[in-house]
Formats: C-alpha cells, sequence, structure tokens
C-alpha cells in the first residue's frame, strides 16, 4: 500500500499547476512542486507515517493545496510511534504549516519550539554623558554595547537564559572582552517560578532605588496577585580584601491588582567591606539590613504617579534614599510613533542604595561616590519599529558636600 501512495503522489505532482477557477475558489495557494514540503511528504509516505486522505490514496488527478497537504501533516502529528529523522520532518512540516493547522485547530506552539530549541535576541545600545560636578573637570563620554540573549528551552518548564555583553569606547576605539553578565536555569511550574544560577538582582519593591544588578544563587517566586520572592546567595558588588563577594539574602512581596502595584522589601548583605566609620560610627559593622517599600497608581492610560523609600537600619550615615516619579504616557519598542516622559525627585545615598538604576548609577555614571539628590527629567521616543531612543537630564546636588551635579544622558537602542 505504501508503493501505491507513493506513485499516487508523484503522479500529483507531475500535474501542472492549479487551474486559475480552482485557485480561486479556494484560499489556500498550491504548494509548489519544486518546495521541499514534497520530498518531505514522500518520505513520511515511505515511511507509513502520512496517510493521504485517509482512504490510502493521494487523488493524483489533481493538485494538492497546502490546506489539503496540512491536513495529513495533522494526522501525521498525532502519531507517536515514529522514528526520530521523521519526527524532524513533521516537525518542519508543522512550521511549514502553521497558519494552515492554527486554521483546522491544530496548535504547533510545542513542535516549533522543538525544532529551534534555542533562539536569540539582542540590542545594540549607544550611550552618551556629559558630566558636570562643581569641583571637578568636565568630562564626556560614549559607549557602545552589544547584548546577546540566548534562551535555550530544556523542557516543557525549564529554560536556560543568558546575557552575554561586549563594550566599546567610542572615543578611544577600544572594546572591551565578551562577558557572561548572567546564565541561569529557569523553571516555571504554574504560580511557581525557580531561578538557578547567576541572575538579576533587582530591588522590585523600590523599582530599583537599591540595587539593579547580578547575583550568584538561587531565587523563588510563588503566588499570583500577591508574589513573593525568596532570594539567596553571593553578590561581588560589595566586596572586601578578604572576602571578594557579599552574602546576600532577601524576601521581596509585590502585589497588584487594578490602578494599584506595591512592593515590600527586605535585603540583608553580610560583608567586612562595611566596616569602615563613614559607614558605621563604630567601624565595626559587617551587615546591611535594608528595608524598602513604595508602589505605583495608575490614573488612566497617559497618566501613573510611583514613590519609593529604603534605609539601611545598620548604617548611620548617607542611609536613606527616595524617589517620586510622575509618568505620562509610554513608550512600546514595537509600536513606532509611541513616546512617554517623567519628572522626578531623586535623593540617592550610596550606603543604602549600592547599585541602583537611578541617578548616582547611569546618570552621573559614578562622578559622585557621596550620593546626589536633584531634579530628573527624561523623554523617550520610538522612531522606527525597535528602535528606542531616550534623553535624560539631571540636575541637583551632592549629598554632604552639596556640590552641584549637572548631568546630560542620552542612548539609542536597536533590538533585534
Amino acid at each position: 500500500m505504501k508503493k501505491t501512495m507513493v506513485a499516487a503522489l508523484a503522479a500529483a505532482l507531475t500535474i501542472g499547476a492549479a487551474s486559475t477557477t480552482f485557485a480561486a475558489s479556494n484560499p489556500f495557494s498550491d504548494v509548489p512542486r519544486d518546495h521541499w514540503a514534497y520530498d518531505a511528504v514522500t518520505q513520511l509516505a515511505a515511511d507509513g507515517v502520512v496517510e493521504g486522505y485517509g482512504d490510502g490514496t493521494y487523488r493524483g488527478d489533481r493538485n494538492i493545496t497546502r490546506y489539503e497537504m496540512a491536513q495529513m501533516v495533522a494526522r501525521a502529528m498525532a502519531k507517536g510511534d515514529m522514528s526520530a529523522s521523521d519526527r524532524a520532518l513533521v516537525d518542519r512540516l508543522a512550521a511549514e504549516f502553521a497558519d494552515e493547522l492554527n486554521n483546522l485547530g491544530v496548535r504547533v506552539a510545542n513542535l516549533e519550539r522543538n525544532a529551534d530549541m534555542v533562539k536569540w535576541t539582542g540590542e545594540l545600545r549607544y550611550r552618551y554623558w556629559s558630566l558636570r560636578h562643581e569641583d571637578q573637570a568636565k568630562t564626556n563620554k560614549d559607549q557602545l554595547q552589544l547584548r546577546l540573549f540566548p534562551t535555550a528551552e530544556v523542557n516543557k518548564n525549564w529554560k536556560v537564559k543568558a546575557r552575554l555583553t561586549a563594550g566599546n569606547n567610542m572615543k578611544t576605539d577600544e572594546s572591551g572582552k565578551v562577558a557572561l553578565s548572567y546564565a541561569y536555569a529557569d523553571g516555571n511550574y504554574g504560580n511557581l517560578n525557580v531561578k538557578l544560577g547567576k541572575m538579576s538582582l533587582y530591588t522590585a519593591s523600590d523599582e530599583g532605588l537599591v540595587a539593579d544588578d547580578f547575583f550568584s544563587g538561587a531565587s523563588v517566586t510563588f503566588g499570583s496577585k500577591l508574589k513573593t520572592t525568596i532570594e539567596a546567595g553571593r553578590w561581588k558588588g560589595i566586596k572586601s580584601a578578604a572576602d571578594p563577594a557579599a552574602n546576600y539574602q532577601g524576601i521581596n512581596f509585590g502585589y497588584a491588582t487594578g490602578k494599584l502595584a506595591a512592593g515590600l522589601g527586605y535585603r540583608h548583605f553580610t560583608s567586612d567591606a562595611f566596616k569602615k566609620v563613614d559607614y558605621a560610627k563604630s567601624g565595626n559593622e559587617d551587615t546591611a539590613d535594608i528595608i524598602s517599600l513604595g508602589g505605583k497608581y495608575t490614573f488612566d492610560k497617559n497618566v501613573s504617579l510611583a514613590g519609593y523609600y529604603a534605609k539601611n537600619t545598620k548604617a548611620d550615615n548617607l542611609e536613606q534614599s527616595a524617589t517620586i516619579q510622575l509618568n505620562y504616557k509610554g513608550e512600546k519598542k514595537a509600536d513606532m510613533g509611541s513616546w512617554g516622559a517623567y519628572v522626578a525627585y531623586r535623593h540617592v545615598a550610596p550606603n543604602v542604595s549600592f547599585v541602583p538604576t537611578y541617578s548616582t548609577d547611569h546618570l552621573t555614571n559614578g562622578a559622585s561616590t557621596k550620593g546626589t539628590k536633584g531634579i530628573d527629567l527624561g523623554v523617550s521616543y520610538v522612531p522606527f519599529k525597535n528602535v528606542l531612543t531616550q534623553m535624560q537630564y539631571f540636575n541637583g546636588k551632592e549629598l554632604g558636600s552639596d556640590h552641584k551635579v549637572q548631568t546630560l544622558f542620552s542612548r539609542v537602542s536597536f533590538f533585534f
């Protein structure tokens, strides 16, 4: 019977393109005779995987349309007893005829994942800083950075995610080495998420006011409207001569419903690097206990207001940070012409905001080690799909000295 089916299919393929009247009456175009799918289906027929129209024939008196071939693929997808090579052919055919299969109500997401287990995305970004500090010389800096994000599927519950980063100094034309920013196994079981490896250390309860970096360890998140995240590991952001990384433990609660989102978090760090008098008066404190909280209220589709506060209860100096931000609209990188703007007040102290998203991190670019306070203005715009432009201006003072600090920061990102 297999030989009969192959012969019938071969006869069908010798017939010319479908007539104009038939093509007009059928919403699916015929598959060209030189299309790779013909060879794939022929091989599957020879192996007994594809069974034609269900009556053992391919109806060689007329052409096979994409819709009809999709029906054959759908039946092949339901089979479990096939060789690895035949399964690979079925996966390729499922991806080729995905639209037709979806019209038939056949989901092909799992097959598409199997056909392409590793996916790459990326970002090419250009950043520019113009820094002015009252008692320092004016400095400018521009940097090109490439980020690559591979995602590999292990099974239906687990993926491996990573980021490779390489930078280039545009002024000196010097490039740094490619670095592994993070790599971790990501497991999802309904409302339970588990991460193992080197991953993001982002203090979600304060939107990165305390830290926006990476740590090595484990993270567990569970819950629906109320999400709880427990983390533990090592973080090189705080290190001493005797210990290259701090011990870290943290717990974060996040709640979101309707127009309101709120968070509460606690982070504990241990390192000999804290043993200094400008951190604690005793000069012998080796821990940081940081409590942070805040929330965001969305008034309508255009306006939202957010506020966050953090305090290190173990530090005696520069131990409190806070920010309040009014947002208008918001850009979406896939939506050409979309834009957003904000105005904010930042008070960012270094003994609580270790590696913040806000001003002392990327706006002042390390120009102030004592922290800053002031007004932060920003605007973003998407001139083309997946191209994001941003400009920010910070005008404030250095904490403690009250020296003036001004920064103009801009960024252009190309996402792929």
